[in-house]
């Protein structure tokens, strides 16, 4: 049963690749409304849940609602409500930043003069205006994950799906991504996010779930999962990480030759 307060809601999601298990029959919910993050070592099926969320990876069984559309049983009404930014966005590299917004403007049916005014507004605000007239393809790549949260964000979607969205950006850029995210949050709509830097998603997330060899090990509020420690050290626990820095007494030596 599909909870109606939900935005996203995963039910048994499981995907192999041969023999490993990347995600194993995972059950999550995600409130409508909410800014939601998914932390993970690397390998913890992060992005291929995402991938799955957001009809890039058809799973091997389990199903995606996103507010309660079935979105493996209608694909085109789901990706209507939805904005994506892959781990690694594929971009038509021999457009401009305002030419590739324009070009997605008209996939989603959008009149042109929302698509000029949006996409003005969100050159400036995430700092591309200067840009206008560069080749995607001369984009560096903290420029290039702005420019697909620009095309994610035009249509105005519901539901924000974020894989890694501060990955090789500046601070700067940084502080503009959160304040246009944290504002469409305020709107009523959701953002679901992965992210291995602790810090950005304890500033950030309302909810939060830590994964680790596809399986969720803790999810809920964050201060909940968080349990009186930081979000880090908590992170550490759940998912067993163990230091034996120790054992590199040789690094910390100013005694002895190399």
């Amino acid at each position: 049963m599909v909870d109606a307060g939900a935005a996203v809601t995963l039910h048994g999601l499981t995907k192999r690749f041969g023999d490993t298990v990347a995600v194993s029959g995972i059950d999550l919910e995600v409130p409508a409304g909410s800014f939601f993050g998914i932390v993970g070592p690397n390998g913890a099926g992060k992005t291929t849940t995402l991938r799955m969320c957001t009809g890039l990876l058809r799973p091997d069984s389990g199903t995606v609602h996103i507010n309660g559309l079935d979105l493996w049983a209608d694909p085109p009404a789901a990706k209507a409500i939805i904005g994506v930014v892959p781990d690694e966005p594929r971009l038509f590299e021999r457009l401009t930043g305002p030419e590739l917004l324009s070009y997605h403007g008209v996939l989603r049916g959008m009149a042109p003069r929302t698509i000029q005014e949006r996409s003005e507004e969100l050159l400036d605000v995430l700092g591309l205006l200067d840009a206008q007239a560069t080749l995607v393809a001369d984009y560096s790549r903290g420029m290039r994950k702005k420019i697909s949260v620009a095309c994610a964000l035009l249509h105005r979607p519901s539901v924000l799906f974020l894989d890694e969205p501060f990955e090789a950006v500046d601070p700067v850029s940084v502080r503009a991504l959160r304040e246009v995210l944290e504002r469409f949050v305020s709107g009523g709509r959701t953002v679901v996010f992965s992210s291995h830097v602790m810090e950005v998603v304890d500033r950030l997330v309302e909810h939060v779930a830590v994964v680790a060899d596809g399986q969720v090990l803790a999810h809920g509020l964050i201060e909940d999962v968080k349990d009186g420690v930081p979000l880090e050290d908590r992170f550490l626990t759940l998912i067993g990480a163990e230091h034996n820095a120790a054992a590199l007494d040789w690094l910390d030596r100013a005694d002895e030759d190399a």
